[in-house]
Parts: C-alpha cells; structure tokens; sequence
C-alpha cells in the first residue's frame, strides 16, 4: 500500500512494543533476592538475570527481568533450572501472552525482524508456565518444562524437525534430553499438519509466491501439458515491426516470448526460439532499426555491449518508460536473432503434466515451450510458466480433478 503505510505501521509496532515492554512490569510485585544470589540482586546497569525497576534495595521485578533483558538473557532466565520460584505464574502469564501476540503482528511488517527468538521466547514462557502448574505434582524441573515448551513452539511452528532437535541440543549441551524433544518435536509437528502447512509456506502463499512443491500432486498424471496452457499466445517473427513489439510489452507481462520463422528466413515457420522481455527493452533502447525486413547481422554485437544483456540489480534493469520511440520508428524492423535463446527447453503436448513439473522445477525453469506433435500445425502451442503448475491454477479449470485416484 505504499512506503508511507509501511512506516507508519512500523512506528505504531514500534510503539506498542515499547509501551508493552516498559508498561506492563509496573503490574508486576516486588519479589525479594534469593539469599544465595544476594550480590547479583538488584542489576541495574547491566544485562542480567535481575531488574530493580522500582522496587527496593535488595528486592526485583521477575516481569521487568524478562522484557527489559536482552532476548539472549530473557532466554537464559526461562531455561534456568533450580530456580523454580524466580518468576510468579501471572508474570510468566503475561510474557507469554504479550510476546505471543506481539511476535503474531510483527512478523511480515517492513523491517527485519525474524521469528525464530519469539518463537523461543513465546515457547519458553509458555512451558515454564506449565512447570509451574504442574510443580504440586511432578519433581521435574521448570527448566525442563520451558525447554520442551520451546521445541513444541518451534516444532509446530517451523515443521523442521530435524535441525530444531540439533539446534536444541547445541543449546543445552544435554544428550539426555535427545529423546524428549524428539518426542515433542514429533508431536507439535505431526499436530500442526493436521491443520495447515508451516508457517514460512503460508507466508509464502499470503504474498501470492508461485511457489512449487517438490514433488507433483496426484493428480496431474491425468493431466498433460496442453491441458493447463493458457493463452492468448503472444510469438514474434524472426524480424519483427518495431511497434507490434512494443504494443505486447505495453498490453501484457510476459517475461518470455517465442520467436517463430517464417518465410523467406525458412522453408516454413518453425520455433526459433524464446525471448526475454528485459532483452527486448536492451534491443529497442539501442535503436538498431531497419526500414526493411532484412536481418541485421552482428551489427547489435558490435552497437550493443554484451554486458547490457546481463542481469541486472534491483530495478537498475532498462524499464518500459525508459524507451523514447518516434512514431516514423514504429514502422521499422527489428532482427531478434541476436538475442533469442535458440535452445529454449521444450517438452511435446501430450506430456504427462506430472512429468513436466518435476522437470519445470529441477531444472529451475522460468518458462518452457510445448510444441505440437503432430506436423502441419504451428510450431508452438504455448509456453508454461511457474503459475501453470500451481494447484490453484489447474483446480481452476479442472474442479473436480482432485477426486480422481
């Protein structure tokens, strides 16, 4: 919605977060030092496991200890062990409502801000305050609880078992603890996928990222290719007018354009191969126009660095507004063979769709041809992009596909 909605919801997160942060200690008691802690208690200056805000000498905060600490020390206070009375329970409460609800709004704003330490600190609160609950009833520690509470965050939310249970463990430094939080890394995560995905894949489907899974659903082995192209096709000849260019890069967003010959540059029209729209704005801001249908040569090698085709940074590209054709130009000719890719990859029509797409992703593909075949047709039926395989799109044109086994 544009950088001045970006920022003012940065600021008033901002905010938020800091009235939260200094706020909400002041509802908060005073707890008194633990005698075997005494020259540690109160920490004033420094990052530490014990904040004074407001409270007597020799007295501290347990809430203040835990949202003005650094997140390493917030961290290291929730999985302490021994120290089974250092915070209440209404303060574990509402760090852990606080820090749940201020991780659930920050994450995805226009800042840098990742979720994996929310996550740890959310889980952590969360599982010391079930230590705390069940401390009448069980001898285990609290530490323990909080430990196990963060790999259930981490595992129901991140769906990486694997490395979490190895990054776990580097924290502690505990091979005892290998089969607990396997157990609850299993169960958070085998939970959480009766639900939905992880939640970097749905944040990848709320930014509308084509994204491809690994493998092709069941359902496209009914399916073949030119069952999901979508048209209308857009090709160009090998020599093509200047203006019929510039009116399918104004009228469209296509990124790739397939380049078809025709007589007298062949014996019939035959796919020559794909073009990319940044090449074409590089081709049309060069100017190297002719006023006859006739190729062109190597005069674009040697008018045009090749260093101008290459790919460019982040919007330092040629864009369409960048181009200054005159009305007596959009009646030339321009030769596109110089920069067509004459290797474009191309799979038959009658391709199995399930086959295509784990070919589409391994090979990291942005667009590929689907050519006829039979002969006597044109040479090209239509290009698949990202966004042909995702199921949304052949769902779309086939409803009720999914129930076929």
């Amino acid at each position: 919605k544009g950088p001045a909605v970006k920022i003012l919801l940065v600021v008033t997160i901002s905010l938020l977060t800091s009235i939260c942060s200094y706020g909400l200690p002041w509802f908060a008691t005073c707890i008194p030092c633990p005698i075997d802690t005494t020259e540690s208690c109160p920490n004033t200056d420094l990052s530490g496991n014990y904040k004074s805000f407001q409270c007597p000498p020799n007295h501290y905060n347990d809430l203040a200890s835990l949202f003005l600490n650094t997140n390493d020390d917030a961290i290291r206070n929730l999985l302490s062990t021994s120290t089974t009375k250092e915070f209440h329970i209404s303060s574990l409460f509402i760090f852990f409502i606080a820090i749940y609800c201020l991780g659930v709004i920050t994450y995805g704003i226009a800042i840098p801000s990742g979720l994996f330490i929310p996550v740890i600190l959310a889980g952590a609160g969360y599982g010391r305050l079930i230590g705390r609950l069940f401390d009448p009833i069980t001898k285990l520690d609290v530490g323990l609880f909080a430990l196990l509470g963060a790999a259930s965050f981490l595992g129901g939310t991140m769906r990486m078992t694997v490395s979490l249970c190895v990054i776990l463990l580097e924290l502690t430094n505990d091979l005892l603890l290998l089969p607990l939080v396997m157990l609850v890394l299993l169960i958070s995560k085998t939970v959480g996928d009766m639900f939905n995905h992880g939640v970097y894949d749905q944040i990848v489907k709320l930014k509308g990222l084509p994204y491809m899974e690994a493998h092709a659903e069941p359902y496209m082995k009914h399916l073949v290719a030119r069952d999901v192209v979508s048209g209308p096709l857009i090709t160009f000849s090998g020599v093509e007018k200047v203006g019929n260019i510039l009116h399918a890069l104004k009228t469209t967003g296509h990124n790739g354009f397939p380049v078809i010959d025709e007589p007298p540059f062949a014996d019939a029209p035959e796919l020559c191969g794909l073009v990319l729209r940044s090449h074409l704005l590089v081709l049309l801001k060069g100017k190297i126009f002719s006023r006859d249908r006739v190729l062109s040569g190597d005069e674009v090698v040697h008018r045009i660095s090749k260093f101008d085709f290459a790919k460019a940074g982040s919007g330092k590209g040629v864009k369409l507004e960048d181009l200054d054709i005159k009305d007596e130009e959009m009646d030339m000719y321009v030769d596109l063979h110089p920069i067509t890719n004459t290797s474009p990859y191309t799979v038959v029509e009658t391709m199995s769709l399930a086959k295509a797409a784990v070919l589409f992703r391994q090979l990291g593909l942005r667009h590929m041809c689907v050519v006829p075949k039979s002969q006597g047709r044109p040479p090209i039926v239509g290009i698949l992009t990202r966004h042909d395989f995702l199921p949304e799109h052949i769902l779309g044109l086939y409803p009720h596909i999914r129930l076929r086994k």
